[in-house]
C-alpha cells in the first residue's frame, strides 16, 4: 500500500496545477470522514482555542483544515520529484533579504506548524546550509521517502529528536540555519506550561535556550497555501531582545507570535495534532 501511495504522488505531480488542487481538496474531504480520531482531535482543539466561535463556524473551519491538509499531502510529489525551477515558480518568498543578511552564522528559523511546512523546507534548501529535526515515522518506507525528499537540494543535515538538543547545538555552531518547528506537545519532560489561545499548553522552552547557547538570532517564518495553487513564504525581521533569559517569558512570546499568525489563516494550522495532550497536574485530559 505504501508503494502505491508513493506511486500515486509521483503521478499526480505531472497533472496541471488546478487538477492537483482539486485532487487534494477531495482527498482532504475523504480524510475528514475516514479518520474519525483526527476529526475528533481537530474539533476539540478548535473548541478549546476558539470557545466564542459559533459551533457551525468551527465545523466549517475543521473541514477547511482537512482540505488544506489533503492538498499539502498531495503536493508532496512536487517537493519530492519536481525540478527546482518548478518549485521556485510555485513557492514565492517575501522578506528573503532577512534570511540572506544572517546567512553564514548560526540562525534559527522559527516555523510554526502550518500545512505548507514541506513547501518551505524544499524551497529554502538551496538557499541555506540547513539543519532540521525529525521524528521517526511509524511507516518506515514512507519515512525514508520523506527524508530523501528533504535532503535532495542544497547542503542539508537532519537529526532525530532522539539525538537531542546537543546535536542541534553542535550543528548550529557550524553556522547552519535550523528550521525549527517547536509548537507541539512533546510530553511533560522538560516542558513548561504557558498559554496558547488561553489554554495552558506544555511547551518546550528550547527556542530561547538554543538562541542563547548558540548566539543565534531567531527569524520568524510562516507559509501560506494559496487558493489556486502554490505557496507564499514570508520572513519577518529577526526578533529583538531575544532571548530574555527567562524561559517562561520566551515561551510565552513564541506562543503569542504563533497565535497571531494562526488568526490570519486558521484553517492552515495543524489542528490534528494533540497540542493539549499533556495537562497540568490534577487537570482532566482533553482527548
Amino acid at each position: 500500500m505504501t508503494y502505491l501511495v508513493i506511486g500515486l504522488l509521483w503521478l499526480l505531480r505531472l497533472l496541471p496545477l488546478r487538477v492537483i488542487v482539486l485532487t487534494g481538496n477531495v482527498f482532504g474531504t475523504l480524510l475528514y470522514w475516514l479518520v474519525p480520531e483526527r476529526r475528533r482531535v481537530t474539533r476539540i482543539n478548535l473548541e478549546k482555542c476558539f470557545p466564542r466561535m459559533p459551533p457551525a463556524e468551527r465545523e466549517r473551519l475543521a473541514r477547511a483544515h482537512f482540505r488544506a491538509f489533503g492538498r499539502s499531502f498531495v503536493d508532496l510529489g512536487i517537493w519530492w520529484w519536481s525540478s527546482r525551477r518548478r518549485i521556485e515558480r510555485l513557492v514565492s518568498v517575501e522578506g528573503i533579504e532577512h534570511l540572506r543578511a544572517l546567512s553564514g552564522g548560526p540562525l534559527i528559523v522559527l516555523a510554526p506548524h502550518f500545512v505548507g511546512l514541506e513547501a518551505t523546507a524544499c524551497r529554502l534548501a538551496p538557499e541555506i546550509r540547513g539543519l532540521g529535526m525529525y521524528t521517526q515515522a511509524k511507516n518506515r518506507r514512507f519515512g525514508e521517502r520523506l527524508l530523501r525528499g528533504r535532503l535532495r537540494f542544497g547542503e542539508q543535515v537532519l537529526v532525530t529528536r532522539q539525538d537531542g538538543v546537543r546535536a542541534v547545538l553542535r550543528r548550529l555552531r557550524e553556522g547552519r540555519t535550523f528550521y525549527y518547528m517547536p509548537d507541539q506537545d512533546l510530553g511533560p519532560h522538560e516542558s513548561i506550561f504557558v498559554p496558547f489561545f488561553g489554554v495552558q499548553a506544555a511547551t518546550v522552552p528550547t527556542l530561547g535556550r538554543l538562541a542563547r547557547l548558540a548566539r543565534a538570532p531567531v527569524l520568524p517564518c510562516t507559509v501560506r497555501m494559496l487558493p489556486h495553487g502554490g505557496y507564499r513564504v514570508t520572513f519577518e525581521p529577526p526578533w529583538r531582545d531575544f532571548p530574555s533569559g527567562d524561559d517562561a517569558a520566551d515561551a510565552r512570546r513564541m506562543n503569542a507570535y504563533i497565535e497571531s499568525r494562526v488568526i490570519e489563516m486558521p484553517e492552515q494550522y495543524f489542528w490534528m495534532h494533540k497540542r493539549f495532550k499533556t495537562r497540568p497536574p490534577g487537570e482532566a485530559r482533553f482527548y
